[in-house]
């Protein structure tokens, strides 16, 4: 006994289809395939979006702690956000004082 090939594979799998939910069915059922196609997409698009967005306020963040530090006279090129952070509130809180 041989087993079915490819195309027969498709035909059985479409009577079962039509058997199991009738030929009324068979447009709902693509209508909601599509649906839930469409709403994956434009949540798998929105979370990149969210993504990228997250990205580009690290790099103004980082920018910008630059830009002050600059500002401040602080060296901030062997330092991580954090540490330019504590330099830049140090300097501001050793300026307050005087």
């Amino acid at each position: 006994m041989q087993l079915p090939g490819g195309i027969e594979w498709v035909l059985l799998i479409v009577v079962i289809i039509v058997v199991f939910f009738g030929v009324k069915k068979i447009p709902q059922l693509a209508r909601s395939f599509g649906k839930a196609t469409g709403e994956y997409e434009k949540a798998r698009t929105q979370a990149k979006n969210e993504l990228q967005q997250i990205k580009s306020k690290e790099k103004v963040g980082r920018e910008k702690l630059e830009e002050i530090a600059d500002t401040l006279g602080i060296d901030y090129t062997n330092k991580n956000d954090d540490d330019l952070r504590e330099a830049i509130e140090f300097a501001v809180n050793k300026e307050k004082e005087k």
